[in-house]
């Protein structure tokens, strides 16, 4: 699909007076649906990856160990957030965030259109496209979305931040039911194939509608210089070039094998954040104000990583529990496992208007760091739970799904008060010309806690999880929680939010 070199817009300067369904604004519903179609796509094909990679070679899946598979799953995770770095430059100083949303709406439908080709040959490559899309799509999304808010406004960026987590949460609901009914129960592939269709239809309504968007986000706040962009080209070259000359030799001494990717994409997840703050701490544009709320905002990247080391196992250890120790027969049917999937964005729907009230009624009275103690909070409760679960089922009984499903109530809450809140801080802590690249350091925790995730099931020893397992990881998140409780007002002082 060719882009546009910049979407044709109405006038429309505030972005606030053209309403459409339910009194949103028009450039909010076109955000929405677009955001909508692409959870479907993600939410889809994440409900059943975990459970395709364990599923026998005889019945159509990749026949890996449930370690291997969480690690899969993990490393992924990790893949898409850290390819949200080169995504949020490219939004903020060559693209702009329109452009960069729809060229990684495109890289996203490909990569699920590979995945629907049934040779694994075609696995691991859509895969990295998806991560790549998803990279560029979501920050820069973020980015879009912040530009329509004053940002002295927090109270109601970040109402209006969790008003966009719970709306795009329908189609998480039903993407599971969907795709996991069809790629479970027919064929692994034609659910990928589904996925593909949501991104494709993601994609349509997200160009027709940028009329509405007023011009926002039509080209970058800064954009690169030639000789910036030509430095770039010519190191990511270089980087790609080294990349496969190294795996091209491992293949020729017949000792490659998808693990040492896997080691690549772990090596980056502890790098890349390194790099990064490095950076962006010595780039000269920066204030010594801007600088200090860097600085400290490394603290809530770190409890970040751990918020989502623990949330993203929802998707893999937890969907592995659903399928080995949950009992799942309803009225003589098994329910698929990947069903439990769509528990998160049910409650993520239920709870959201509450905090979206909460934080708006509260105004700055609820600090940032206090907002995320509750998310992770919530999150070791949940974790805590799980170990009872667990316990019941130690002698290899299968327990009431009602376990699982009050563990991803209290996930789905703790996500609803955390990354929203999280997205929201990070742009009103950035500095104004660098929001996209801020939004890829907040992916990128995401990525430290994937890769550290994934690993945890495969470092326990264990197929299915004990309740020690999920002890050990709900104590750490109560511990974090406390100290950002008691951290919260030097905290609130040194970020200004």
């Amino acid at each position: 699909m060719a882009a546009p070199t910049q979407p044709r817009l109405a006038p429309h300067p505030s972005g606030q007076s053209a309403t459409g369904l339910l009194g949103q604004p028009r450039w909010f519903l076109t955000l929405w649906g677009t955001d909508m179609w692409e959870r479907f796509s993600f939410y889809g094909m994440s409900a059943i990856l975990v459970l395709f990679a364990t599923a026998p070679s005889s019945d159509g899946g990749l026949g890996m160990s449930n370690e291997d598979a969480a690690l899969l799953f993990g490393l992924y995770m990790a893949s898409v957030f850290i390819a949200s770095v080169p995504g949020g430059w490219i939004g903020d100083r060559i693209l702009g965030s329109y452009r960069a949303v729809l060229h990684g709406g495109v890289l996203i439908g490909l990569g699920h259109l590979c995945m629907a080709v049934p040779a694994t040959g075609f696995f691991y490559p859509g895969l990295l496209l998806i991560a790549a899309g998803t990279g560029m799509l979501k920050p820069n999304m973020a980015s879009l979305l912040s530009a329509f808010y004053d940002r002295q406004d927090r109270a109601s960026r970040d109402a209006g931040f969790a008003i966009f987590y719970m709306s795009v949460q329908v189609s998480a609901l039903i993407a599971p039911l969907v795709v996991g009914a069809v790629g479970e129960g027919v064929n692994w592939h034609l659910g990928f194939a589904l996925a593909a269709l949501g991104m494709g239809a993601g994609l349509v309504q997200y160009v027709r509608g940028a009329r509405h968007f007023a011009g926002v986000g039509g080209a970058p706040e800064r954009s690169a210089t030639p000789l910036q962009r030509t430095r770039v080209l010519r190191l990511s070259l270089a980087a790609a070039a080294l990349v496969l000359a190294g795996y091209a030799a491992d293949a020729l001494l017949g000792t490659f094998e998808i693990g040492h990717v896997m080691a690549l994409i772990g090596l980056l997840c502890v790098v890349s954040p390194v790099v990064c703050f490095w950076r962006l701490i010595r780039n000269p544009l920066l204030s010594a104000g801007e600088r200090t709320r860097v600085k400290t905002y490394i603290w809530l990247f770190l409890a970040s990583a751990v918020f989502w080391a623990l949330f993203l196992q929802g998707g893999s250890v937890f969907t592995l529990f659903a399928k080995e120790s949950t009992d799942r027969e309803v009225f003589g049917t098994t329910v698929p496992a990947s069903w439990f999937h769509a528990a998160i964005p049910l409650f993520v729907l239920l709870t959201a208007p509450v905090f979206a009230w909460l934080w708006k009624r509260s105004g700055d009275r609820i600090p940032t760091a206090a907002k995320y103690a509750v998310g992770m909070g919530s999150t070791g409760c949940a974790y805590l739970l799980m170990a009872l679960a667990a316990l019941a089922a130690s002698g290899g009984e299968r327990v009431s799904p009602l376990w699982l499903v009050t563990s991803f109530l209290l996930l789905a809450a703790g996500e609803v008060a955390f990354a929203p809140v999280g997205m929201s801080a990070t742009t009103a802590i950035a500095p104004a010309t660098f929001t996209s690249q801020m939004v890829s350091l907040f992916w990128l925790s995401g990525a430290l806690g994937g890769g550290v995730g994934g690993n945890a099931l495969k470092v326990s020893g264990h197929e299915v999880p004990g309740p020690g397992y999920f002890l050990a990881l709900g104590l750490a998140a109560l511990v974090v929680a406390g100290s950002l409780v008691l951290a919260r007002r030097p905290l609130t002082r040194l970020l200004g939010v």
